[in-house]
């Protein structure tokens, strides 16, 4: 009989946990790599060429691949003939492993989850709990499949009950473009088939874990209807031309991972869950004989690619810009970024709405300043910031128009797209919108030299912060006149890929 240690569980969740933080699954890393070598739009391309050195610099530094270090699912499976040498229960366990590893010294993770979640939505400072599924199967070992989620891939999943007439694959090819681009493609597709709503989203979440082999599969030709599968959906995912970070292109799914499972004549339950370019998981077995610890992967098997902006590239004092220069930038231009910005996200832009609205001074002077939508991580050693990659603008929509109207507020800076209304506002302001790449975390945190709350300490992660930056890259995505790089984009390369019949990923 088996006896699995209490220790030995929770030192193997800690330590995948921190592993997948700065160590992207090989496998994803050749998967954005070819899809960087063929990419014919140049915008597409140089966001891939972030994302790629992003994940080298966070494989050598030890430091999150993303600022967002997710909300942690665990899929386990328990042997029915082990036994437990433990004192907690197994959700404890595995808590206590997340905490800590979100807690470590060495590499501080950035704790996202609130409790209360309709109420007072209180930070629990450790990122627990985990969301666990268990399953008793037969055997004497505990394997478990753990992952950390982001929660602007997260917030993209998507639920039908289809009729079973229904094509699958025009839903997919249907719903795809309304996601956007804050999941952050290029990334993987998980689709549950069946069972009833929830067992379709569990299915969907699972399926995530899978190794990215679906250019194998395409060699060797599907042998089922579910590989068949596979490959018409990636086919229809890839021809809507969304492209990397939603500017257009060829790739915007690197693979669509399948499960399904038996479900009522009259239905047809179908979940489909991103995962982004900060794809995490991670996968053990405990047998008794101590700790399941990962092995690290020699980081000379990562792509040595350089980023290089350009000739055409702008340089930016953000500290003396003015509304006539900002009207000057064109959609698509790289920037590069010097000077100091404001910082804030959702809690930060609710609360300063309250008080404008009761009249009350704002602790902050936004007047033609720029602020950047991001929750950093902690900085550790030496660093200024943690990884401080940027957040789903569109969650800022709603308040864009009353936050340009009251402060002066010159511009934003963001991840993906904005929605009608935020870009609307952005013209009728004369503002701009302008993003940096997500999935990059690492890589842009570089170019913060100063980092201080300013505002709202009581936030955490959510606080306004003054950053100092030099040369930090970004994209207008939005320019004055209110130009939309993700609208012009993927509606360029759709047409393309249809007229031209580009060869796909």
């Amino acid at each position: 009989m088996t006896v699995i240690k209490q220790q030995d569980l929770i030192d193997s969740v800690a330590d995948a946990l921190q592993f997948i933080s700065y160590y992207h699954p090989l496998d994803f890393v050749q998967a954005v790599h070819r899809a960087w070598e063929r990419e014919l739009n140049p915008a597409a391309k140089d966001a891939m060429a972030q994302i790629l050195l992003n994940s080298r610099m966070c494989a050598m530094g030890h430091r999150p691949i993303c600022q967002d270090t997710g909300i942690v699912t665990v899929f386990v499976e328990i042997g029915m003939s082990v036994q437990w040498e433990a004192e907690c229960s197994l959700d404890d366990m595995i808590n206590e492993g997340v905490r800590r590893a979100y807690t470590h010294p060495d590499n501080k993770l950035r704790a996202s989850i609130l409790e209360d979640p309709a109420g007072r939505r209180h930070n629990t400072g450790d990122n627990t709990p985990a969301v666990i599924h268990t399953r008793l199967v037969p055997g004497d070992t505990v394997s478990v499949q753990i992952a950390a989620k982001g929660g602007g891939s997260e917030n993209k999943s998507k639920l039908a009950m289809l009729n079973p007439s229904d094509s699958i694959v025009d839903w997919v090819a249907k719903t795809l473009p309304t996601m956007g681009a804050g999941w952050c493609p290029p990334g993987i597709l998980g689709i549950g088939i069946g069972g009833t709503s929830e067992k379709a989203m569990v299915l969907a979440k699972e399926s995530l874990m899978a190794p990215v082999d679906i250019h194998e599969l395409r060699a060797r030709g599907p042998q089922n209807r579910i590989e068949e599968l596979r490959l018409e959906i990636m086919d229809a995912a890839n021809r809507t031309g969304i492209g990397a970070q939603g500017l257009g292109g060829l790739t915007t799914v690197l693979d669509v991972k399948i499960m399904d499972y038996p479900t009522h004549a009259a239905s047809l339950p179908v979940a489909m869950i991103p995962n982004c370019a900060a794809t995490r998981h991670a996968h053990f077995t405990l047998t008794g004989e101590g700790p399941a610890l990962q092995t690290p992967p020699d980081v000379d098997q990562w792509p040595d690619i350089s980023w290089d902006p350009g000739e055409s590239v702008r340089r930016v004092d953000l500290d003396t810009v003015t509304r006539d220069e900002i009207h000057t930038w064109k959609p698509g231009e790289t920037l590069l970024l010097s000077g100091t910005m404001l910082t804030g996200r959702d809690a930060a832009h609710k609360r300063m709405t309250q008080m404008l609205e009761k009249g009350e001074p704002l602790p902050v002077d936004l007047a033609g300043k720029f602020i950047y939508y991001v929750g950093p991580v902690d900085p550790v050693r030496d660093e200024a910031v943690g990884p401080a990659g940027p957040t789903t603008a569109t969650r800022m929509d709603k308040f864009t128009d009353y936050i340009l109207e009251e402060t002066g507020l010159a511009g934003m800076i963001g991840k993906a797209e904005r929605g009608p209304v935020a870009v609307e506002a952005i013209k009728k302001h004369g503002a701009v919108y302008l993003m940096a790449v997500g999935g990059a975390a690492y890589l842009v945190s570089q170019a913060v030299t100063k980092a201080e709350v300013v505002a709202f300490d009581d936030l955490g992660m959510e606080a306004i912060y003054a950053f100092t930056v030099k040369d930090m890259p970004v994209s207008v995505a939005v320019d004055s006149q209110g130009e939309s790089v993700h609208i012009t984009g993927p509606r360029i390369w759709k047409a393309q890929i249809e007229e031209q019949a580009l060869e796909l990923i």
